[in-house]
Order: C-alpha cells, then sequence, then structure tokens
C-alpha cells in the first residue's frame, strides 16, 4: 500500500509508513489528524463551507493497526457545521476531534484588510532538512526546508513542510489536510529542549484558519513555551507562500529520558 491509509466504508488499513518518532508502533500524530480532517470535509453541508478550525484530542497512542472512522454532525446551521470526529482501534477511542466549518461568501473588504506578508525564504531558498530525521517513516514522506533555524534543534524556528506521500489511497491531499499535517510537527520546528534527552509528545492540536492556504508548501514560524511541572505549549504562525493564513498550538507533556 502506497498510501498512509486505505479507508473502506468506515474502516480504515494503516500502512507501516504513519509511525512517529516516539515509538515504532505509534502512528506520526499527522496521520489521523489528516485523516480526520480528511473524514469531516466529506460530510455534506447544506451550502458552500471551508475549514476554519481543526481540533484533535489524541486520547492514546494511536497504534499501526486497523482504525474505525465515526462521524457525527454536532451543529447544522446555515453559516456553520461543526463535525465530531471519532478513530477507534479494537474497539478503543484513540483520537477525538471537532471540525468547523464556516460559510464561504465573496466578500467587498476595505483596502486596508490584507495578509500579514511573509519576509522569510521560500522553500527553494531555503536549507534542505534530511528526509530520515529521528528515524520517523513518517517524516520520510515529507519534504522539509529551513527558512530559520534548523527542525528538530532547539530554539525557535521556521520550517516548510510538503506531504510528498499519498495520505488518502484514492483521494486527493486537501489544503486543510496539508495544513494539519505540518502543524503537528510544531513541537519539532521549535523544540527548545534537546530531543537526545527530553520527550515533549503533544496531547492535542488545534489549527485556526483565516483562509484556505494555496500551493503544496505550508511554513511553520514557532516558537515553544515549557513550563515548570511538565506541561508545555508549541505554537505555530501557518503561512503559505501568498502570506500568513493561520495558527497552531499544541499542548506537550514533558519528561524526561
Amino acid at each position: 500500500m502506497n498510501a498512509i491509509y486505505r479507508v473502506d466504508g468506515n474502516r480504515v488499513l494503516t500502512s507501516p509508513d504513519a509511525a512517529g518518532p516516539w515509538d515504532p508502533g505509534m502512528q506520526h500524530g499527522s496521520a489521523p489528524a489528516s485523516l480526520a480532517v480528511w473524514a469531516a470535509e466529506r460530510v455534506p453541508t447544506p451550502v458552500p463551507m471551508t475549514v476554519a478550525r481543526v481540533t484533535i484530542d489524541l486520547m492514546r497512542p494511536v497504534p499501526l493497526a486497523p482504525l474505525t472512522i465515526e462521524t457525527e454532525t454536532l451543529r447544522e446551521g446555515r453559516k456553520i457545521q461543526l463535525c465530531g470526529i471519532r478513530l477507534f482501534a479494537d474497539g478503543v477511542l484513540v483520537v477525538g476531534a471537532t471540525v468547523l466549518k464556516i460559510k464561504t461568501q465573496d466578500l467587498s473588504l476595505p483596502p486596508h484588510i490584507g495578509e500579514p506578508p511573509l519576509e522569510l525564504p521560500r522553500p527553494e531558498q531555503s536549507l534542505v532538512e534530511p528526509g530520515d530525521l529521528a528515524g520517523s517513516p513518517f517524516v520520510k514522506g515529507i519534504s522539509l526546508r529551513a527558512a530559520r533555524g534548523r527542525f528538530g534543534r532547539p530554539g525557535p524556528g521556521a520550517i516548510w513542510f510538503r506531504v510528498d506521500k499519498p495520505l488518502i489511497e484514492g483521494s486527493g491531499i486537501s489544503q486543510a489536510m496539508r495544513a494539519v499535517v505540518a502543524a503537528d510537527f510544531s513541537n519539532g520546528t521549535a523544540s527548545t529542549l534537546d530531543f537526545r534527552h527530553w520527550t515533549f509528545i503533544n496531547a492535542d492540536l488545534t489549527v485556526s484558519f483565516a483562509r484556505q492556504p494555496v500551493g503544496e508548501w505550508i511554513l511553520l514560524d514557532g516558537e515553544s513555551w515549557i513550563g515548570p511541572n511538565g506541561a508545555g505549549l508549541a505554537m505555530s504562525r501557518l503561512a503559505d507562500q501568498r502570506g500568513y493564513f493561520g495558527r497552531a498550538v499544541q499542548s506537550l507533556v514533558i519528561e524526561k529520558r
């Protein structure tokens, strides 16, 4: 199977290439996050809508195993739709997600309203990061370019991400999926702590959109705040080559190796 997932009804077959850096038997958080967005985008809406916010709660480590998807419309309206997505492994809830969609409409905005400009190097001007970072099979399907700092090195960073591997067999990668995949790398983009001595696994992920991104490359312009009692935050401004379009926040569980 070339893609990360094969979906048949509500059953999902998982590729070994979904594995992340923390445990060889556990999926990278980007993988189930993209699956949840894919499922939510297939929930019909009464009028054209676009994804405005994604919240992923990683209830348990997501194993490299078959999954089951459940979807539910939590709120249906003329202006918004709120979807609930649940992923189960062997009957156990491993991911709970909500996806907020907002009605799309053409607006005539005041001339001073615009996107914050992007003043960092573009992907082709940025440093190529190796594809075997942290020995994660999932990361090998992602291209990384460092516009500022280095991925996985302590300190703030700005890293471009491009998904190179199919995520759902037989389906294209939506722009919201691209953004969510990149956003789950926030804790590595601005890690603050040394990966060799600390773990900083995210327990959740929230991505908010002012607009949908364009193009294949997504930039995380990130920083982390580490608290004294085992918790932290990884935060990123999200951009494409047009400018900034969203923000991502992860709650981190900090532990000494």
